[in-house]
């Protein structure tokens, strides 16, 4: 792992950032809290504002060799259980209730959205020249920060894997409330800014009792991760967390600890700082190289999208809005704060986008592996 200045003057600052520096214990809850904040102020303007703002932060640092260091192993780590359970607590068993009448198709979309996201990561793969892990990890429809956080661990470019993931949920993000405000022919005005409460002060888990919840946070995490190393699963640190919590959840047996609010803010800002500053003036020009080809692909993924909403819409006759809202391809955040706005069928496009996520998260390693042995044995079958 390279941990070396990258950049004109950092020597002069290594005193601030160095591993020897006085302020060695405080840089990164410093850094964090900046970034955290930097966030907050961003948000009315730049969609899913709390991971793109820090890795703007980050990104900056590094290039300009301000920081020559990644966030430590251990935190990382910690974020990525705290993440697992978060994607895992997605599973609603309300809402997945209330859309059971319609699991077969439900079914359908989802798998028709997996298959559309491996077709264009293996065109991205072959017409960009990047490694088909990169591509299927950037091309993955939703959880961006679950995703991201894991690339490292599956042999990706986490440098790639989040300029595609946030490429996709800025389109998604941007462009959804505006096509679903015309969908449902309401005024221009109708609908303003869109709620988004992550940044507020208030409860971290989903909680009354906020010191109960943590300690239960704690423990599931920690218990995701050794169960997740006992059976040998890829990243551990996040699928071992996301599939107990999810089965805590469904099966009613304990809830109440899933991460919200300012932590949930947290964990998206250390994310999307530790992808910033891993990149370097030669990986920022190779994503910029990507831009047109990978907003192509992203297009291509939306329109398909758009036309599986359609004929969800046709066979269940449910309003095309929500069907839209339920198959576009991801920024869960952003769609479930478009569907309160609009009043649409939250139930429905949380069980779909949740499952989709939940689904996409999970089989991700194994379709890296899966294609890794393909190409192994189409260069073994032409010696």
């Amino acid at each position: 792992m390279d941990r070396t200045p990258r950049g004109p003057g950092s020597g002069h600052v290594s005193w601030l950032f160095g591993s020897a520096g006085r302020w060695r214990g405080a840089r990164w809850p410093a850094l964090i809290l900046g970034a955290f904040a930097a966030g907050e102020l961003a948000e009315p303007v730049i969609p899913a504002a709390h991971l793109l703002t820090p890795l703007l932060i980050g990104l900056i640092l590094a290039v300009a060799g301000l920081i020559a260091h990644h966030v430590p192993a251990g935190l990382n780590s910690a974020c990525q259980a705290a993440l697992g359970v978060l994607m895992g607590s997605y599973l609603n068993p309300a809402s997945l209730h209330q859309a059971a009448g319609a699991v077969l198709p439900l079914v359908l979309v989802t798998g028709a959205t997996i298959l559309l996201s491996l077709g264009a990561a293996a065109v991205l793969a072959r017409m960009g020249h990047i490694d088909r892990a990169s591509a299927t990890l950037g091309m993955v429809a939703g959880g961006s920060a679950a995703v991201v956080s894991t690339a490292r661990d599956l042999d990706a470019d986490s440098r790639v894997v989040a300029f595609l993931q946030y490429l996709r949920v800025v389109l998604v993000a941007a462009t959804a409330p505006i096509l679903v405000n015309w969908l449902l022919t309401s005024h221009a005005g109708a609908m303003g800014a869109l709620p988004d409460t992550d940044g507020e002060l208030g409860p971290v888990v989903t909680n009354a009792h906020q010191i109960v919840g943590l300690v239960l946070l704690a423990a599931v995490a920690v218990a995701g991760v050794l169960a997740g190393r006992a059976v040998r699963l890829p990243s551990p640190a996040l699928l071992g967390p996301m599939l107990l919590t999810a089965a805590l959840t469904v099966s009613g047996t304990l809830g109440g600890f899933a991460p919200t609010g300012s932590l949930r803010t947290v964990l998206f800002t250390i994310v999307g700082l530790d992808i910033g500053l891993r990149f370097t003036r030669s990986s920022l020009a190779r994503v910029g190289r990507l831009l047109p080809l990978a907003a192509g692909c992203t297009v291509a993924i939306s329109v398909a999208c758009g036309a599986l909403a359609w004929l969800l819409s046709t066979v269940e006759r449910i309003p095309f809005a929500d069907a839209y809202l339920a198959t576009t391809p991801g920024g869960i955040n952003a769609v479930l704060a478009t569907a309160v706005a609009t009043h649409a069928d939250v139930s429905l496009i949380s069980s779909v986008q949740s499952l989709r996520l939940f689904a996409m998260v999970l089989m991700a390693p194994l379709v890296i592996r899966l294609s890794g042995l393909a190409l192994l044995h189409s260069h073994r079958s032409r010696w």
